[in-house]
């Protein structure tokens, strides 16, 4: 099954699961933080942050993205 897409009024952000699978999304993105320390994991997640931002490649959906980490924390 596949989740449907949906954006915010405000942008393009998704903000339902967008994977077929997303426990399993969930276990590759913990499996590769297995036996890192905590800067390793800081680091890879923040390369992992500037590949996945470069995918996006949209400015607006970026800010919206973050804006929306932030909310969370």
């Amino acid at each position: 099954m596949n989740a449907v897409a949906t954006t915010s009024p405000a942008g393009k952000l998704a903000r339902e699961s967008r994977f077929a699978d997303p426990d399993a999304a969930f276990r590759l993105l913990a499996q590769a933080h297995r036996d890192l320390g905590e800067r390793a994991s800081a680091a890879f997640n923040t390369r992992l942050v500037l590949i996945l931002a470069n995918q996006i490649g949209d400015e607006e959906v970026l800010r919206e993205a973050v804006a929306l980490a932030r909310e969370a924390s």
